[in-house]
């Protein structure tokens, strides 16, 4: 029996577009093209493959074989920037409990692998070709720095803690799960509806994790 495609969201700016899985939080890949985000998507299933198995779920090798593009959004400045920043039809319906039980045990994962990655790289990461690309400790600093603001659009507020400061940062965490992991109704949510919300936030802990592992071995 052929297996279902992988749904799909696009966001389509002049000079980057994004795809994402719609139920796996975080697998999301840009490129110049529609047909290049998508390729990209699935280039990465064996790496997202690592953050469902830590999060304990099933994430087949074979789930980016075909895909179904449910929304198309246009772009905006936020696209063009490198930010899937548009939020979708799908994402302001009410999330059930399992859903939301499930979406933070991804995201606690992400955190997970982050710090596994972050101890083993260099302080000094590898430039980007134009010699660009924060070190490893910058990087954990503007990751928590974007957690304390994608935190004030759900209505929690946090002081930006130091990258090392597990306490203040842990307390953070907790406060986004507690949150993000409960169910909602209709018109109960804040700035940003909990899934885009729980996407935003595991896209860019995960977009740093690989990015921090392709860079912390030469070229």
């Amino acid at each position: 029996m052929p297996r279902k495609p992988t749904v799909v969201d696009v966001e389509t700016g002049q000079k980057k577009v994004f795809a994402w899985a719609v139920d796996w939080p975080g697998w999301c890949r840009a490129a110049r093209t529609e047909e290049q985000a998508l390729a990209a998507l699935a280039d990465y299933v064996p790496r997202y493959a690592v953050v469902a198995r830590m999060a304990g779920l099933t994430f087949p090798e074979t789930i980016g074989d075909t895909f179904e593009v449910r929304e198309r959004l246009p772009g905006e400045a936020g696209t063009e920037f490198g930010v899937p920043s548009k939020i979708t039809v799908g994402d302001r319906e009410p999330v059930k409990a399992a859903e939301a039980t499930r979406a933070a045990k991804l995201m606690t994962a992400s955190w997970e692998l982050l710090a596994e990655v972050a101890a083993k790289s260099p302080a000094e990461l590898r430039k980007g070709p134009r010699g660009g690309g924060r070190d490893r400790d910058k990087m954990l600093d503007h990751v928590v720095g974007s957690e304390a603001a994608y935190g004030r659009q759900v209505g929690i507020k946090h002081k930006q803690p130091a990258f090392d400061d597990e306490a203040a940062v842990g307390a953070l965490r907790a406060d986004l799960l507690a949150l993000l992991g409960k169910p909602t109704r209709a018109g109960d949510e804040p700035k940003w509806p909990h899934r885009y919300a729980i996407r935003r936030i595991v896209w860019h802990v995960l977009d740093h994790v690989w990015e921090m592992e392709d860079r912390a071995t030469p070229a």
